[in-house]
């Protein structure tokens, strides 16, 4: 349970510049166009009753304000893209661009290239001018058309960087490692007393951002690996004892072979980092992969990336740019497993592997992630354009928010494996509720 304490968003100081967006009614007013900062968002819609409940505690709305902190003509912005590339980044990119431009009028949007790195020096990466003109159709593109990478830099090193190019405010697209190095840059400015605001833009297919209802990408994601799921499907039913496996992405979250499974409505097997499964015994996967091909003769096998790390001896043992340590591929290990183990039941058995990772986080954006990245990038620049800063842009309880990077980074959403979601793959799969015992 999080403290009221833990939501109390950073400030740089008053803010006393007129905005200049008008958002007017039919009656020429202007009333109702602004969001207070005292307006707040529930953490809890569901409570219980009497001295069951408890103690309130709420999140910064989001949206525009009716006093800026900056001066827009005199303000200069950027743009980072981290991490893996997403479904919407450029959506994104594109869409804060805009609010810049058009409803602030900052004229001065600078676009940092290849993540972090484009901010250390070193690295010869220089800015790269980000006009209407130029994002005019970024958006209709997979990938992002500023670059990325993993891993960080010197804070030290990003805030003179920063504070050489005259950069007031700097948005930060990407997942928890981005935003954790989007508070270090955040934290080192304060540290100098510097008026230079970092708000982060949550992106990861995962879904595994605390405090938001859905991350953009994700959507996406599914929409894709639905599609690869169907198609698993028709491979597996065309063949006798024909098993379709499908590994989508999901390091630590399950959230996307959940979601697909669920769509798609034709896997039998859905298995993710959330909950452990056995291979071998009476009540282990491929016992009930037996079962299932003498009733029916196919099958279809989602499995997250991340599911299955405990089953494989040899591990990598090293870790990626980002400090993520690095995963088996359980897709081939799982793969390798049902052959090894129907070749010595004498049963015949035709495994069809799909491995669409990479395709499923490279394309561009769907309607339903469109529309979040959207919404998400005009209320980051909001937040930055009022002063507000070490915080990023969430979604909650059907409205948009302010997070502290400090707790949307405390620690990784999951797919509770008691909750409706989990509940509802068991249901649709018919697979067993416990493995092994």
């Amino acid at each position: 349970m999080i403290t009221p304490d833990q939501t109390s968003i950073q400030i740089l100081g008053s803010a006393t510049v007129a905005s200049p967006l008008r958002i007017a009614h039919d009656s020429g007013k202007s009333a109702g166009a602004f969001v207070s900062d005292e307006a707040r968002v529930r953490y809890q819609i569901e409570t219980g009753a009497g001295h069951d409940l408890p103690a309130d505690v709420f999140f910064e709305k989001a949206g525009p304000r009716e006093k800026l902190f900056f001066e827009p003509l005199e303000t200069r912005a950027a743009i980072v893209t981290c991490g893996g590339v997403c479904p919407g980044l450029n959506n994104v990119i594109r869409s804060a661009v805009m609010e810049f431009y058009y409803n602030y009028g900052v004229r001065q949007v600078r676009g940092i290239r290849y993540g972090y790195a484009g901010l250390n020096p070193k690295t010869g990466l220089s800015p790269i001018e980000l006009t209407p003109k130029f994002v005019s159709d970024i958006h209709e593109k997979g990938g992002t058309i500023l670059g990325s990478s993993r891993g960080q830099q010197p804070s030290d090193v990003m805030a003179d960087f920063l504070v050489e190019q005259k950069i007031d405010i700097l948005l930060c697209v990407g997942g928890d490692g981005t935003l954790r190095g989007a508070q270090d840059v955040a934290e080192k400015v304060q540290s100098r007393g510097l008026n230079l605001v970092v708000v982060g833009i949550p992106k990861t297919i995962d879904n595994d951002v605390m405090y938001m209802s859905r991350t953009f990408g994700m959507a996406t994601a599914m929409e894709k690996a639905h599609a690869i799921l169907d198609c698993a499907h028709s491979e597996a039913r065309s063949a006798y004892n024909g098993v379709g496996l499908v590994k989508l992405m999901g390091r630590d979250a399950g959230f996307i072979a959940a979601g697909a499974t669920l769509a798609s409505q034709e896997v039998n097997f859905c298995l993710i980092p959330e909950v452990p499964f056995v291979l071998e015994g009476k009540n282990g996967f491929l016992e009930a992969l037996r079962r299932r091909l003498e009733s029916a003769h196919h099958a279809v096998v989602a499995v997250a990336e991340g599911a299955g790390q405990d089953l494989i001896k040899q591990l990598p043992a090293d870790t990626d740019a980002s400090g993520n340590k690095r995963y088996a591929d359980i897709g081939i290990y799982l793969k390798d497993q049902i052959v090894t183990y129907f070749k010595q039941q004498a049963i015949p058995v035709d495994v069809k592997y799909f491995d669409p990772s990479y395709f499923v986080r490279s394309v561009p954006a769907n309607c339903e992630d469109a529309l979040l990245c959207d919404l998400l990038a005009r209320n980051a620049v909001h937040a930055a354009m009022a002063g507000k800063t070490n915080l990023v842009v969430g979604f909650w309880n059907g409205t948009f928010i302010h997070i502290p990077i400090s707790l949307a980074v405390s620690q990784k959403k999951q797919v509770d494996p008691k909750g409706i979601l989990w509940s509802s793959v068991l249901a649709t799969t018919g697979q067993p509720r416990k493995w092994g015992g």
